[in-house]
């Protein structure tokens, strides 16, 4: 870029003064607007100041207002001025333009570098005078440059010079540095390669696309997903920053939309997609926090107090906390008002780089660690995304081609696409899950949270009595709950694993055992999902299963008499086939983690085998107590019934409790103990 400067002849009286000249400088943070200024002053005989709003209040950070007064009194000196702000939009630029006059010319420099340079500066530098630096500056700059307008000659400049790389930059240097006292330069636009160009993107756009496969779209051609993010405007010269840069522009997810068709980017209130804009989306993402809790600001809190209560105990079901760069699927109950008023089935709660040095995971301004775990968490959400869209594909697939004329080979069909791994390789998945996050055994096959997977138009009509579909399961199981009942159907293909095989039942230890001595008991009987689909047809099975516990636990009490078991069910299974819990009450394992945990066995919710006995027999069925409120109640000792406030604190109380058991677990052999214990109060 080649730039002369004016020296044809000045009218007389001009001679020995030229006109001052404000140069308003545009660039995002990092993009080298102060160390130009500074050079050119350095090494220019003509006299300059240099207006900066992040010292102007007695080096501190000022207002705009203060930089115009102060730019407005160095004109008036017959001094020429460098305007050291982001300027880069139009409303920014104004007031500073309206300082030109006939005496008053007003440039633009315009410091257009890449994104990831400026970025990369910004993050790297320290001591910077707006404390614009570290880990922060990436999502700053990254929301300025989706915004920036390029100067205009009609904006009332008389020059701009535009700078896309060193070399062009370096050449401006040159040229203002050699102006003289009564130098002027030629009028008009410079530099500017394409005036036509879109404005360059931010760093979003050097991250990489997730490639979705090309028949998820033609699986999922009845799925309108989407997934939607809300766009923020940050205003100049605010630098204030996040705990985690977790506030997803829409490049990445344009970049899927126009590549897949299988994202769309949406501004506006994210909670009111449907209601307020017609745009019917089922996925929406949330710039979560790492212990996705409710709260704090903007889309996290917005999104968690439209989807009501709902969401956060659906998010506890499937994870406790979550790691930069992961995210987590949550379907979404339909009970909350975020399913019901708008339409959205899916959550995908997502971390960014975490900058707070208070928090777990912090980067500690690691730039090159950050853009890989950004690129991670896009990575994750898309992921997410597409399993959305294929298993929602596959079920709806599945339901049109099988169900009208095989219902029960239909079911056969969506049980296989919601078990494509063996369950050794849903446990294996199951484990590595728990690295991330710790995901309790919540069931995931309620039709409130995954009834919206399979259109009951497709399927058939819900009994909402017995939730079963045109006689078959409706219970669209998680693929790792169907492990136990592939292991119930076929037990010899998982000998590693089973530790009795009978016509009746299979016996295995739970794969996260809650104490030292956790048994599973399996029905082998096709249908018997859970406790309710038990009849009195079922009687003498469950007395096999019960005897079976117990012959298990009396080799247990060989070995260590001082265990003492309960035999029981849970009143809403967290996997899929009908199973009786054996389990010691010592709950010495580190699987025992969280509330659920500990209340799945210590309350109403868990049902002692010969209750359950009794009442089948009496009446036909158990009773239930499937109100998830049980989960959430305070942690009490199963001995003594006293209250603690955590999982580590009730640890510790009951290694060492003595009291005796509560008189309603002392009776109908509730618990089963040593012969020599028997007459000891456990």
């Amino acid at each position: 870029m080649e730039m002369e400067i004016d020296d044809t002849p000045k009218p007389k009286g001009e001679e020995t003064k030229g006109k001052p000249i404000v140069v308003i400088l545009v660039g995002a943070p990092g993009s080298g607007k102060s160390t130009f200024c500074e050079q050119v002053m350095a090494s220019s005989t003509r006299p300059w100041v240099r207006i900066c709003q992040d010292t102007i209040g007695n080096g501190k950070s000022g207002t705009k207002s203060q930089c115009l007064k102060s730019a407005a009194s160095a004109l008036n000196d017959g001094k020429s001025v460098f305007i050291d702000r982001c300027n880069l939009d139009r409303e920014q630029r104004a007031e500073f333009v309206k300082l030109g006059n006939p005496n008053v010319d007003v440039h633009a420099i315009v410091l257009d570098l890449p994104a990831k340079l400026c970025i990369s500066r910004s993050v790297k530098r320290t001591g910077h005078e707006g404390n614009l630096q570290g880990g922060k500056a990436a999502a700053v700059v990254n929301r300025m440059l989706q915004k920036k307008e390029f100067p205009k000659l009609s904006e009332g400049f008389t020059r701009i010079t535009f700078c896309q790389n060193e070399s062009d930059v370096q050449a401006a240097h040159n040229t203002y540095s050699a102006l003289g006292p009564l130098d002027t330069l030629p009028n008009g636009s410079f530099g500017q390669k394409n005036p036509d160009a879109k404005i360059q993107l931010g760093i979003m756009r050097f991250l990489k696309k997730v490639e979705v496969p090309a028949n998820t779209v033609s699986d999922a051609n009845s799925i309108q997903s989407s997934v939607s993010h809300k766009n923020t405007e940050e205003k100049e010269p605010s630098y204030k920053g996040h705990d985690n840069i977790s506030s997803f522009s829409g490049n990445a997810s344009k970049e899927l939309k126009e590549g897949e068709n299988l994202a769309v980017c949406s501004s506006g209130d994210i909670t009111k997609l449907y209601s307020e804009g017609g745009l019917r989306c089922n996925v929406i993402a949330n710039a979560a926090n790492w212990r996705l809790k409710p709260g704090g600001g903007g889309v996290n809190a917005a999104i968690f107090n439209a989807a009501g209560p709902a969401l956060e105990v659906a998010t506890k079901e499937q994870a406790q906390s979550l790691h930069p760069g992961k995210a987590v699927v949550v379907p979404l109950p339909s009970t909350s008002p975020l399913f019901s008023r708008e339409g959205v089935t899916h959550v995908i709660h997502v971390l960014g780089p975490n900058m707070n040095q208070h928090r777990p995971n912090f980067l500690n301004n690691d730039y090159i660690k950050g853009c890989q775990i950004l690129r991670e968490a896009y990575t994750s959400l898309f992921e997410g995304f597409a399993s959305i869209i294929r298993t929602q594909g596959k079920l709806a697939k599945v339901s049109n081609e099988n169900l009208d004329s095989n219902p029960s080979g239909a079911q056969e069909v969506i049980e296989g696409a919601n078990t494509k791994h063996s369950p050794n390789n849903d446990q294996k998945s199951k484990r590595e899950h728990e690295h991330d996050y710790d995901r309790s055994k919540k069931c995931k096959g309620s039709q409130d949270e995954i009834g919206a997977d399979i259109p009951e138009s497709k399927i058939g009509k819900v009994d909402k009595n017995n939730d079963k579909i045109d006689g078959s399961m409706t219970k669209a199981w998680g693929s790792w709950a169907q492990a136990l009942h592939k292991i119930a159907m076929h037990p010899q293909t998982h000998k590693d694993v089973v530790l009795e095989i009978s016509d009746d039942v299979v016996v295995l230890n739970d794969l996260y055992p809650k104490a030292r001595r956790h048994l599973l008991v399996l029905a082998r009987s096709e249908g018997l999902d859970r406790l309710s689909d038990v009849s009195k047809d079922h009687l003498q099975l469950l007395k096999t299963m019960h005897n079976v516990g117990l012959k298990w636990v009396e080799k247990f009490l060989q070995e260590d008499a001082s265990l003492i078991f309960r035999l029981g069910y849970h009143s809403v299974p967290s996997m899929r086939q009908l199973h009786l819990h054996v389990i010691s009450q010592d709950f010495d394992s580190k699987n025992l983690k969280n509330k659920k945990h500990w209340n799945s066995f210590n309350t109403a919710f868990f049902l002692d085998s010969v209750d359950v006995l009794e009442e089948v027999s009496s009446h036909g069925k158990a009773t239930l107590r499937d109100d998830e409120s049980l989960l959430s109640m305070e942690l009490r000792c199963h001995r003594c019934r006293s209250a603690h406030p955590n999982i580590p604190r009730l640890k510790s109380h009951i290694s060492n409790c003595q009291a005796p058991f509560p008189p309603s677990l002392l009776q109908n052999s509730r618990l089963v103990l040593a012969p020599c214990n028997a007459g000891i109060d456990p």
